[in-house]
């Protein structure tokens, strides 16, 4: 899992992103497995030119990656919670060594860098409450640096989308 900033997506280059691009995207978004192929036949363009599109928006870092999108309940993962983390010392280095800790947790499947009251939001799913519970106590509560921990038990989900392009 990688932290991303807008200091990181500064860097990457400019690219103006055309009727053509956005087409490939939105279906891209709905099956990451489509070919380049049944693209080209949606959007009205040979291959090759879908193709380096692709090639170019991989480069550019707007494609970041292809991932599978899993059912948490069929994989034993059933319970989702939101945890709030605040930080006892603000700094650089404590700060660094929390994120490095999370990146490490399986149960913790994103975390965020917030402003409010607290420093983090986690994502953590678990098996059941046991699971979860053994879980803050043995692992996410024992963090060096943990201040405040407040969980939040998700009770179902209302949208769930990783669509960004419309």
């Amino acid at each position: 899992m990688e932290k991303t900033n807008a200091k990181d997506n500064a860097t990457l280059p400019a690219y103006a992103l055309d009727d053509k691009d956005l087409a490939i995207l939105r279906l891209l978004q709905q099956n990451a497995k489509i070919t380049v192929r049944d693209i080209a036949s949606q959007i009205h363009l040979s291959t090759t030119p879908v193709h380096e599109r692709i090639k170019r928006m991989e480069d550019s870092g707007i494609i970041k990656q292809y991932v599978t999108l899993v059912d948490h309940a069929k994989v034993r993962k059933g319970l989702m919670v939101i945890c709030y983390v605040s930080l006892k010392e603000h700094n650089k280095k404590s700060g660094a060594k929390f994120i490095k800790t999370i990146n490490e947790l399986h149960e913790v499947i994103e975390c965020y860098n917030i402003s409010g009251e607290f420093d983090f939001m986690l994502k953590v799913v678990a098996e059941n409450m046991d699971a979860y519970y053994d879980f803050h106590v043995n692992k996410l509560s024992q963090i060096e640096n943990m201040g405040h921990l407040q969980s939040v038990f998700v009770m179902g989900i209302i949208k769930q989308t990783h669509q960004l392009v419309n």
